[in-house]
């Protein structure tokens, strides 16, 4: 889809496309209001603006659209063996230890446990080790502290489906 079919949509067909980048509906509403967009800059603009001061129990329904990484079996499964990657990604990516997505998953359960909502981070590109890194950095932090964690993590992730939306 481009540009100008985004900004053509039927109201319906715009709450499902823009529902596919982020599942908090005040921010979808937002999103298909400010439609017409000039350009994808005008796009992600409005993006951020519309998630600009939202309520808690928006950034809530927001992360309630991803999946909990709250398993072994799950964990295993996406961090398969990435011996097959391009040697020149090197450190960047490294194969995932059953330690590590046990670790990671404990983190989870303990983070689910602590905020009440689940651990979002923008995962592109983060292998589980750099991922457990940051889920134990960010486990000592208070409840206000982590939803704006969380609701940063949120908006580079909408941002990137907004790209891929285009």
């Amino acid at each position: 889809m481009d540009l100008a079919q985004l900004n053509n949509l039927s109201v319906e067909e715009a709450t499902h496309s823009f529902m596919q980048c982020c599942t908090a509906t005040t921010w979808v509403a937002r999103m298909v209001n400010a439609r017409p967009f000039r350009d994808q800059q005008d796009l992600v603009s409005k993006a951020d603006k519309a998630w600009q001061g939202l309520e808690e129990a928006d950034y809530l329904e927001a992360f309630e659209g991803h999946p909990q990484i709250g398993n072994v079996a799950t964990l295993r499964a996406k961090y398969a063996n990435t011996k097959a990657l391009a040697s020149g990604e090197q450190s960047s990516v490294s194969e995932a230890t059953e330690e590590v997505l046990e670790a990671l998953a404990k983190g989870n359960a303990d983070y689910l446990a602590k905020f009440g909502f689940i651990f979002i981070v923008c995962a592109t590109g983060k292998s589980a080790a750099q991922m457990l890194a940051l889920l134990q950095a960010r486990l000592p932090n208070n409840k206000s502290t982590e939803l704006a964690n969380a609701a940063e993590e949120q908006r580079k992730i909408f941002h990137l489906r907004l790209e891929k939306l285009l």
